[in-house]
């Protein structure tokens, strides 16, 4: 963003130098051409002086036109510069605006890709969550399932093992109580 505007600004300073330089150019030509009419009015004058007063007015009169045509030149570079002026803060101005534009267009870009990955992740992490319980479920079945094993052959082995049904009754329950003591 302010490398276009630092862009806009140099192309400005490029245009108004060029302007000054032209107006410089057409004022030194202006300056040259009425030193040049004054020092041929001059030697005109000079001419004159024998010719007669007449002369020596016409002379300063051709004088005073040169002089005249020099100040007009020399304000119409002036205009012309005050013009490109204008034209590079025009520009300035419009290149700002669509620098402020892009800019706000690639904000909004950028946070309706944030909200999009946010809802991903919540989504992801809710799946996450549910495969999870699933997971800590199946495992606590199995674990619940190998302890009433592992409690049913000890008890077999030792010669414990007794009616299945009451011991099935009783192993349920402890396993339930092994179970919920681990969760």
């Amino acid at each position: 963003m302010a490398s276009n505007q630092d862009k806009a600004s140099y192309h400005a300073g490029e245009a108004k130098a060029r302007t000054e330089e032209k107006a410089g150019q057409v004022t030194g030509a202006a300056k040259d051409k009425a030193c040049e009419a004054k020092d041929r009015a001059s030697d005109a004058a000079g001419h004159a002086t024998g010719k007669g007063q007449g002369a020596v007015e016409a002379t300063k009169q051709k004088a005073g036109e040169a002089g005249q045509k020099t100040s007009e030149t020399a304000q119409a570079a002036k205009d012309r510069a005050a013009e490109g002026k204008d034209q590079a803060g025009s520009y300035l101005g419009q290149t700002a605006e669509a620098a402020k534009e892009k800019a706000s267009q690639a904000t909004g870009y950028t946070q309706d890709r944030a909200a999009d990955a946010a809802q991903y992740t919540k989504d992801s992490a809710v799946a996450g969550k549910d495969k999870t319980g699933s997971v800590l479920a199946q495992a606590g079945e199995q674990v619940k399932n190998v302890v009433v094993g592992a409690k049913d052959a000890v008890a077999n082995t030792l010669g414990m093992g007794g009616d299945n049904n009451t011991s099935s009754t009783k192993d349920s329950s402890t396993t339930e109580t092994i179970t919920k003591n681990h969760h």
